[in-house]
């Protein structure tokens, strides 16, 4: 088992908190220190525990947790933060990634994937819900091009055709899975694949193709028209 990673749930139903703590606790390298019902008692919080992740809801009463990841993460040595909402709207998820969480889940995901996402956050991974990558993508292509912007559209595919092919066989087969919104272990286990064979493709793949992120990935695999 490795360190244990001290958690602060943040959400002001608290039956949401409760739930939440018992499927954390449940696991033996988790360890929820404290909840809170608002943001506005969050930063007391974190100075009294200092957890190394906050599961954060959006929709709070006085202090909304996209306001409060915003505070947080300009602190010096802030916790992570995953945002654990029901809201897939585009303007949440972009002001989330801006502000500096590391990651998007749905409540309805199931339990075991929430712990997973956890800890895929501390090891470094980035982890977005397919709903929430869908939702990235749809809000950059879904806008219908003017008539003028069709050979750009159609020249924007090549492109995007043409920088995948700079890819090996493997790495295209770990780009669509990204951008199907599957985590690393979700990628290893359907390609057969140790986790570090995947952590490498993807480091190679935002290399080879000067990206920065998943949501990158996915949004160029879908530009190239393979989802």
């Amino acid at each position: 088992m490795g360190p244990m990673t001290r958690l602060l749930v943040v959400d002001d139903d608290p039956l949401v908190r409760s739930g939440l703590r018992l499927i954390l606790s449940a696991a033996e390298d988790l360890k929820v220190v404290a909840e809170a019902a608002d943001g506005t008692e969050v930063m007391d919080l974190v100075d009294r525990h200092r957890p190394d992740l906050v599961l954060m809801d959006i929709r709070m009463p006085r202090m909304d947790g996209l306001a409060t990841t915003e505070a947080l993460r300009r602190r010096p040595d802030p916790p992570q933060v995953l945002i654990l909402t029901t809201f897939t709207t585009d303007g949440y998820i972009l002001r989330a990634l801006a502000a500096g969480a590391a990651g998007y889940v749905l409540k309805h995901t199931p339990p075991a994937q929430i712990v997973a996402a956890v800890r895929n956050v501390m090891a470094g991974e980035p982890v977005l819900s397919p709903e929430a990558v869908r939702q990235l993508i749809a809000t950059v292509t879904d806008a219908p091009p003017r008539s003028d912007e069709a050979d750009a559209e159609a020249r924007d595919r090549a492109a995007a055709q043409g920088l995948l092919e700079l890819l090996g066989e493997r790495e295209r087969t770990v780009a669509l899975a990204v951008a199907e919104g599957k985590t690393n272990a979700q990628i290893a286990s359907a390609c057969h694949m140790s986790l570090s064979t995947v952590k490498a493709h993807v480091s190679h793949i935002l290399t080879k193709l000067d990206l920065n992120n998943r949501v990158q990935i996915a949004l160029l695999v879908y530009r190239a028209g393979l989802i």
